[in-house]
């Protein structure tokens, strides 16, 4: 220790305290307050060593994450508070601070500073970690309301879901509620919703949001810092709980389970649990048996990709929102290019609205092609397995859902086939991926596909110019 009692910087406890309640501060801003506490909250500065700042977490895993997403922020941050500090060293503790030992020169209380303990440090850690991990949702987006979703054809049932469960919390029936759809379809903007509206209704309602991400990593930090008991009782004690995008729970098995105990916990205490995904439970290959029957048990509800009446509907509502005369031709055509999702539906009109304003100009057909170039150029390019599935159901008159079905029949082998074709000519998808999105398929059977395909095309000339006429309507 007789380096550590003769390098340590000149500053003094006090300021000290103050630079690194600042630098604390600027972080909560910069990385928002769920990140914060689930990472950030547990740091402790024990002192500063020559141009080595000292900071301790309770557990390894939290030092490594911490190291490896905040190490090159923190440095920086002590930097601008403190030239001669240049290294920030992140170890597991607790330590006791680097500072003086007289009483004068302890760290103030309150700040993220080490106390000079004894002996008593690791039930302060454990303390402060069940304290960070006693707020469990996530910030809610305020634009996210029942107010602002625009409802069609393709979301209406899932809306009317939503509104029910909001209303009713674990009505008979409708818990839990399941919502599964494509990427920027309205998911996460109905689970909002529902938080909304329950806390404005019933305050008083614990209500939960977080991503399934999320949910792994807190498990996962429970499991290292030896808290999982805390961890249970207080996710438990929730009276809704919202998990977003539970596809990421597939493949790990530790954190499925963790979550199946969960959601039968709440379930059977009459909690609500609203659960979203990109497929529907049964569709998710990779859960549990058990946890994918549950999720089935309640009430399921898919959001279709959208259609053009409901594309012009959302433009023309954000259009209004926003008090800007946006002309009928540009929703028309903004409408008619960006099919992918609303996300960057809304993204491409919120652009062109930033540019109106900030350079005084009425939003044009021909400004906008300019504005939005490289999304039209892209979009012009990118073709969605998702679009090709549907033409080609709409071309043979079939359901979209054969495409992944496990019928036979010719008269739905044969287009799944085409769309297989198509899929693999008009997208960078790997065959074990286009697989997957045609009912968990082997990538031999799209490989087969897409040689009987060229095979039947060179013998029938009349089958050729029909699927070349799919093509040409799906480049264009």
């Amino acid at each position: 220790m007789e380096k550590q009692a003769g390098s340590v910087s000149a500053l003094s406890a006090a300021a000290m305290g103050e630079a690194w309640a600042r630098i604390r501060g600027r972080l909560r801003e910069e990385v928002g307050e769920v990140e914060y506490r689930t990472w950030l909250r547990q740091m402790t500065l024990v002192g500063i060593e020559g141009d080595e700042a000292i900071v301790v977490l309770p557990t390894r895993f939290l030092r490594d994450w911490v190291r490896s997403h905040y190490g090159d922020r923190l440095r920086a941050l002590w930097q601008q508070e403190n030239g001669t500090v240049r290294r920030v060293d992140v170890r597991v503790g607790p330590e006791r601070p680097a500072t003086d030992t007289t009483p004068e020169a302890e760290a103030p209380r309150g700040n993220g500073l080490a106390e000079p303990l004894a002996g008593k440090p690791a039930a302060a850690a454990r303390a402060a970690a069940a304290d960070a991990r006693s707020d469990w949702s996530a910030p809610l987006d305020p634009r996210f309301t029942f107010d602002t979703f625009v409802v069609g054809k393709p979301n209406e049932f899932a809306h009317a879901c939503a509104r029910r469960v909001a209303e009713k919390p674990a009505s008979p029936g409708f818990n839990p509620l399941f919502l599964y759809g494509g990427v920027g379809l309205g998911k996460t903007h109905l689970m909002h919703a529902v938080a909304w509206a329950i806390r404005n209704g019933e305050p008083a309602r614990n209500v939960a949001y977080m991503s399934a991400e999320k949910f792994m990593y807190r498990f996962i930090a429970a499991l290292r810092s030896q808290s999982t008991m805390e961890f249970k009782e207080s996710l438990r004690s929730v009276d809704v709980l919202m998990v977003d995008d539970l596809q990421f729970l597939i493949g790990k098995d530790n954190t499925q389970e963790e979550f199946f105990h969960t959601f039968n916990a709440l379930v059977d205490a009459g909690k609500q649990i609203i659960v979203s995904a990109d497929k529907s439970p049964s569709d998710l290959s990779g859960l549990e048996d058990r946890l994918r029957t549950r999720l089935g048990c309640g009430m399921v509800a898919d959001i279709h990709a959208t259609t053009y009446e409901l594309r012009l509907s959302i433009l023309q509502a954000k259009a209004t929102a926003a008090g800007i005369d946006v002309p009928k031709s540009v929703i028309e055509f903004l409408a008619h290019k960006i099919t992918s999702n609303v996300r960057e539906l809304e993204g491409a009109l919120n652009r062109l609205i930033a540019h109106a304003n900030l350079f005084g100009r009425a939003v044009t057909l021909d400004g906008a092609q300019e504005v939005l170039h490289d999304i039209l150029r892209a979009h012009d390019r990118r073709v969605t397995i998702e679009e090709i599935q549907r033409k080609v159901a709409e071309h043979y008159n079939i359901r979209l859902t054969d495409m992944s079905s496990a019928r036979r029949a010719r008269a739905v082998a044969r287009p799944r086939q085409v769309a297989m074709y198509l899929a693999k000519q008009l997208t960078s998808r790997s065959l074990p991926e286009i697989g997957r999105r045609f009912g968990n398929r082997d990538h031999t059977t799209v490989m087969h596909a897409v040689s009987r395909i060229a095979e039947l095309m060179q013998a029938d000339a009349a089958f050729a110019e029909d699927v070349e006429l799919l093509r040409r309507m799906l480049e264009t």
